[in-house]
């Protein structure tokens, strides 16, 4: 075991609490895949193989990007923002169709899809943080330092928004977040906020004014969704999803019914992805969902105190802004499992099936583990140097 560590750099509690969600993973999506084996065919051996495979590639990049410099991160951020952009015309033009939304690149050959605004997601937050360095001196001008970070948010949420708004808006928030924590004068952000709001309205009046052009197609479901959370006369037909998402929680009670058992599972078509928290209280109950919240908590304790420990301040942003598309997704995924908010598709990191999602999750612990090794490097030459001179 001290020979496995003495390769895995950084800090120890992030590599232990994602190899303790990695295996949570592996256990909870083949006991959830059931409605996939019923809806899509194939076999459940088949989906835990393939589960497997993404798991140990997520694996592999994050130790693979956590023995980089963090300063290739930096210089790579405008590559990869530009790269980011690139994706998501092409799947706004030429993507797959999944579910009446277009938010996947099927990848040649192989078949499998990758949906870009995970990548997209990660690229923001890298630009944005090398952007707060660069612009820094220029923050209360709007020509100089506001706009030129604003519209990196604009046109990634933009093209996002069409058929992924709950992904669009919050990658909106944590940006915004990452912009006020960059400090960031908070009347320019709010009156971007108020902008914003406007301009929404403005284009849901043209949809409606004007159906033929469906300018906004799917503007009907984002209503649907939210009449179904919020409305009086609730549906139980259309709502089905979210009502057996609850009562998978409350058949749950406090220790579950048992890996394997779950009933609800049967009738959740996401089960192993946006419905994830409510398969696993059911199976494992209030308890271990309580020790999951823990988990993240720690983990996003972590990630945060790494990059607040780190030598330059885009170490640091890069940090907050990877640990806040953490907690944010999985805060999302079990406000939609208790019905405290609409139905959407944001699923849990590192725990839900899903192969890009897995990735760029992977992909960012990886960069905060980058930061984490280059700080305890720091600290080792800063302890020999005042050995040296004592």
């Amino acid at each position: 075991m001290k020979k496995l560590l003495t390769y895995l750099e950084g800090d120890l509690a992030v590599w232990v609490i994602t190899t303790v969600m990695l295996g949570i993973s592996v256990l909870t999506v083949y006991s959830f895949i059931p409605i996939l084996v019923k809806t899509e065919g194939g076999s459940p051996g088949g989906y835990l193989v393939k589960h497997v495979m993404y798991c140990l590639l997520g694996f592999l990049i994050m130790f693979f990007v956590h023995k980089k410099n963090p300063s290739m991160v930096a210089k790579l951020s405008s590559f990869m923002f530009f790269i980011a952009i690139l994706l998501l015309v092409f799947t706004f033009f030429f993507g797959a169709t999944v579910n009446q939304a277009t938010r996947w690149v099927r990848v040649p050959v192989i078949g499998l899809t990758f949906q870009t605004s995970d990548f997209a997601k990660l690229a923001l937050v890298i630009y944005l943080s090398r952007l707060l360095v660069l612009k820094e001196k220029h923050f209360e001008s709007w020509k100089k330092g506001f706009m030129p970070m604003l519209f990196p948010v604009l046109l990634v949420t933009g093209f996002i928004a069409f058929d992924n708004l709950s992904t669009a808006v919050l990658i909106f928030l944590i940006s915004f977040l990452l912009l006020y924590i960059g400090r960031v004068p908070i009347t320019k952000l709010l009156t971007s906020i108020m902008i914003g709001v406007g301009g929404l309205g403005i284009l849901v009046l043209i949809h409606f004014s004007f159906p033929s052009l469906e300018f906004l197609p799917r503007l009907d479901t984002w209503y649907s969704r939210f009449t179904k959370a919020y409305g009086e006369n609730i549906d139980t037909v259309s709502n089905a999803q979210a009502i057996n998402a609850e009562l998978a929680i409350h058949n749950g009670g406090y220790f579950g019914v048992g890996v394997g058992d779950g009933e609800l599972k049967q009738y959740l078509p996401e089960a192993y992805a946006d419905f994830y928290f409510s398969s696993f209280i059911e199976e494992l109950g209030l308890f271990s969902g309580i020790f999951l919240i823990f988990l993240y908590l720690v983990l996003f304790h972590r990630i945060v105190r790494i990059g607040l420990n780190a030598a330059k301040p885009f170490e640091t942003y890069v940090c907050i802004g990877i640990g806040l598309i953490i907690i944010t997704q999985a805060l999302v995924n079990m406000l939609v499992c208790t019905g405290l908010i609409p139905v959407t598709g944001q699923n849990m990191p590192l725990l839900a099936m899903g192969g890009s999602a897995m990735i760029m999750t992977c992909l960012g612990i990886g960069i905060v583990q980058s930061i984490a090794k280059k700080n305890n490097d720091l600290k080792k030459s800063n302890s020999i140097s005042k050995t040296a001179k004592a």
